[in-house]
């Protein structure tokens, strides 16, 4: 058995993480994919390996602005960890790769029966809410030069790459901004 590439299933105990392996599946996220929306019921969990999804929060209900970015140290489905069923974002796949996938109703029971699973979920939940209000705090405060270096340093942590294939529309999208920002504070680094 390899270690698993996504940090919280690899800091389990051996025995925490066999007993999760049955519900477990591994699936290639592809660029684009919604894995869910807003309001909509958690279908499944993603605790992703080499790919990362982005958490977006829509705003008048069409533009959408990242607030959380989930790749290897994460899990994608997080309120369900809660006791939450319904997501408050979207979340979108803005990284291809691998990633592990569960029923949400086997992770509900897999939760409840692995006390190592649970701790090690409650821990990146709170790291989870320090990101987003560190990005919240960024997105007031920041000038757009150093929102856009934070986030291609985060993408490339999750990533585990210095490369990776972007448009300056996209970023635009992510960090709340115009295009034109993207490419002016771009051209800056």
């Amino acid at each position: 058995m390899s270690r698993p590439e996504n940090s919280i299933l690899a800091a389990l105990p051996r025995k925490a993480y066999l007993s999760l392996l049955p519900g477990l599946a591994p699936v290639s996220l592809v660029f684009g994919d919604v894995l869910y929306e807003p309001g909509t019921t958690i279908p499944d969990v993603y605790f992703p390996g080499r790919s990362v999804v982005s958490l977006l929060t829509l705003v008048d209900g069409h533009e959408a602005l990242e607030v959380g970015l989930v790749g290897h140290e994460g899990m994608v489905g997080i309120p369900l960890a809660l006791g939450i069923e319904v997501s408050p974002v979207r979340a979108l796949v803005q990284g291809a790769g691998s990633a592990m996938q569960m029923s949400a109703r086997r992770f509900r029971k897999a939760f409840d029966a692995n006390p190592p699973l649970r701790l090690g979920l409650h821990r990146y939940a709170h790291e989870l809410m320090a990101q987003i209000t560190q990005t919240a705090a960024c997105n007031r405060f920041h000038m757009v030069d150093a929102r856009l270096a934070r986030w291609l340093l985060m993408t490339r942590d999750r990533l585990h790459s210095g490369e990776f294939r972007l448009t300056h529309e996209f970023l635009a999208h992510m960090l709340g901004v115009r295009r034109v920002g993207v490419t002016e504070a771009a051209s800056g680094l």
